[in-house]
């Protein structure tokens, strides 16, 4: 009989998706014939409050960081979330709808809440199996490692530790790696030297447009071929496009798996799943904002591996950009090594087999 796997997400921050994506896909993968179902329970019982809830998120993350930091922490120290969760009796009776209607095997959660509100639903003895898979690194919020989950999936052997310290049984924690679009694994690593080819820098633009605009300045006095991404704003891309005609401007993409594996650089946020895409790719990365919180143990994470640097200004920006290829790239080369031992492009088929085997 078919495996069913039920995958749940919420829409706070691109990485619970990303990696609920990779999990599906890996999934299909591996088994062909599982019956997969990926769903966001939050959007689907609050619909426009939710949505207003998504915009107030990412406004406070983006433009009040130390707030959200302070919230972040706050979270960390909670020991009650069994009694926060009780509250949410809507979504609750979706879930429940849900489980009745799907009869899963497994329901994966790549956000914290689902682990607590699936326990109050379903009971210790449920007839399947409740995963939590963590898209976090170092800074591990005490929300994901607290709640009644079967397994814990890490992204790294440094998070795996952080679960360990809080006094998490070993049988509960398996390390994979962050489950990236199966695409990664198809990819071959042959990108050039850098000293055999201009080297090649993609600069994922997320926040801070001004920013941004200074950046782009910087780096097109580096001899260097520069892509840009700006996702849907087609004024972003016209501001880029006035500063010079020597820039590929990339708006929203299916393709940056394959963009990162050809880059030898990539300039971006610390977010979860930019940060493990490109150590997926092999790519080191040069990080030039870290939201409070959750971002802070990805950058923690390439800068104490030593795959990369954190430049939080234009002219840090350039000025890394420039040591990296300097001695014949030397110290790219040092990071390229180390950004490889991290990587695991696969992760989503060996959770995919992880889940198939429970």
């Amino acid at each position: 009989m078919a495996k069913r796997i039920l995958i749940l997400t919420a829409g706070y921050g691109e990485g619970h998706n990303s990696a609920a994506r990779g999990v599906r896909d890996g999934v299909r993968r591996v088994a062909p014939d599982a019956i997969v179902d990926l769903r966001d329970l939050f959007a689907e019982t609050f619909g426009p409050f939710h949505r207003v809830a998504q915009r107030a998120y990412l406004t406070v993350v983006n433009r009040f960081p130390k707030a959200w930091g302070a919230v972040y922490r706050w979270l960390d120290r909670k020991t009650n979330y069994e009694k926060d969760f009780a509250r949410f009796g809507r979504l609750k009776k979706r879930f429940a709808q849900l489980l009745a209607d799907f009869a899963p095997d497994t329901v994966v959660s790549v956000f914290p809440p689902y682990p607590y509100l699936l326990e109050q639903i379903a009971g210790p003895k449920r007839p399947f199996k409740n995963i939590a898979i963590v898209t976090d690194s170092i800074t591990v919020n005490a929300i994901w490692y607290r709640s009644p989950a079967d397994y814990f999936l890490l992204p790294n052997e440094q998070s795996a530790d952080v679960l360990r310290r809080a006094g998490i049984d070993e049988a509960r924690i398996k390390v994979f790696g962050f489950p990236v679009n199966p695409v990664f694994a198809d990819l071959a690593q042959d990108r050039q030297s850098p000293s055999a080819t201009k080297p090649r820098v993609l600069y994922m633009i997320n926040i801070a447009a001004l920013t941004a605009i200074e950046t782009v300045r910087r780096l097109i006095e580096l001899d260097i071929h520069l892509t840009v991404t700006v996702g849907r704003s087609a004024k972003l891309g016209e501001a880029i496009t006035k500063i010079s005609d020597k820039i590929d401007i990339v708006g929203w993409t299916d393709q940056l798996p394959r963009m990162m594996s050809e880059s030898h650089l990539l300039i971006g946020k610390a977010g979860g799943a930019t940060t493990q895409e490109t150590i997926a790719a092999k790519c080191p990365m040069i990080i030039n904002h870290v939201v409070s919180g959750q971002e802070e143990g990805n950058a923690r994470l390439i800068v104490e591996t030593n795959s990369g640097a954190i430049a939080l200004t234009p002219e840090d920006v350039a000025a890394k950009v420039q040591g990296a290829f300097a001695n014949d790239a030397a110290q790219w080369r040092e990071w390229v090594a180390n950004i490889s031992r991290l990587s695991r492009p696969r992760a989503a088929h060996d959770i995919a087999e992880f889940l198939l085997s429970l």
